[in-house]
């Protein structure tokens, strides 16, 4: 459980000194959890994270950085980390963790698990731990797709898949992504049967650019009063992203919510050709722990802006860690895509 969620009788720390100092436990679960309650599902612990939730890295310097299974010199993702460690490692069957801007998607692709973020609105988020509200999700993250669904049907306890995976898939080919990447993901799906259409979306540079506004304006309006209380005791990478959203002006985030409106049409028009569309979740392989600055949520913020439901699942390479292939659908469609990730896993690792 990622710890931004409450869950009754333990604080929520999100990662952050100033916030776990003063944290007392919270009083009820969020909302979000009274399905896994109902079921009797064990909750084993709580699971740490970026600062904040406000970081693609995963690296906490207060409460420590959560071991990459695949390589422990390799960031582990964020913002929800320690939940793909946790799963990766088998340390849990089924964890829980937001995705804002990839939150989800990144450490899926960094570790070698799958991860779904659901579809904005679709799952409340009462009782987390805010960053962005207009982009906010929960989502349910396990070792593989069975396990996805697994955790959803304990966020919603009457989800079911579709009975047929998509057989029209739209491949979207991203700028700066490592071609060891994309030679994965089309090789993946070739041999997995599926009619694949190319699909050009001129405005997905706009769109991250846009995410990003978003992203910063939200974080520094709802973590304001921490700020003005705490700053000089956040880490530096979430000193220096407030600082940046201070700098923001009104026109800039106009800008970015009209550019989210054209987005959105952009988008439903290519779901006017495909069922379901096909990116990597990262452009690049995860990098190093001492070379965090390069990490990069490029390939999920487009996604987010749009609020489209997004699965993140690791295919195979010929190098030595998987790549991670992203499907994007309509909205509140995770059913199509939890069955068509099932095709493309049985495809991948037979």
């Amino acid at each position: 459980m990622k710890d931004a969620i409450d869950v009754a009788g333990v604080p929520t720390t999100v990662g952050c000194r100033p916030v776990a100092q003063e944290a007392l436990p919270a009083t009820v679960d969020a909302t979000c959890l009274a399905g896994a309650r109902s079921t009797g599902a064990r909750i084993v612990g709580k699971t740490n994270l970026h600062e904040l939730c406000f970081g693609a890295t995963g690296v906490n310097p207060w409460f420590g950085t959560p071991v990459n299974p695949l390589d422990a010199s390799l960031i582990p993702g964020g913002s929800s980390s320690g939940s793909a460690v946790a799963v990766a490692a088998g340390e849990a069957d089924v964890a829980f963790g937001t995705d804002t801007a990839g939150s989800i998607r990144n450490p899926s692709a960094c570790c070698g698990t799958v991860g779904l973020k659901t579809t904005w609105g679709r799952l409340p988020v009462r009782g987390i731990w805010p960053l962005a509200p207009s982009m906010d999700t929960v989502g349910p993250m396990a070792r593989d797709v069975a396990g996805v669904l697994v955790g959803m049907q304990l966020l919603e306890p009457d989800f079911v898949t579709a009975g047929d995976p998509a057989t029209v898939v739209g491949r979207v080919r991203l700028a700066g992504t490592d071609p060891l990447i994309d030679a994965a993901i089309d090789l993946v799906l070739q041999v997995s049967g599926l009619d694949l259409v190319e699909i050009d979306l001129p405005g997905w540079g706009d769109a991250t650019g846009a995410a990003l506004t978003l992203l910063y304006a939200e974080a520094l309006e709802v973590n304001r009063q921490l700020i003005s209380e705490h700053r000089e005791r956040l880490g530096w990478d979430v000193q220096a992203r407030f600082a940046s959203a201070a700098a923001l002006t009104d026109d800039a985030i106009a800008s970015a919510r009209s550019c989210r409106t054209t987005w959105r049409g952009e988008l439903a028009a290519a779901f006017e050709q495909v069922e379901v569309l096909v990116s990597p979740a990262m452009l690049r392989f995860p990098p190093r722990i001492d070379d965090q600055e390069t990490a990069s949520n490029d390939a999920a913020l487009p996604v987010s802006l749009a609020g489209n439901p997004a699965l993140a699942q690791p295919v195979p390479t010929t190098g030595e860690l998987p790549a991670s292939l992203q499907l994007v659908g309509p909205n509140d469609c995770e059913h199509l895509l939890i069955s068509t990730g099932a095709l493309i896993e049985a495809a991948a690792w037979p």
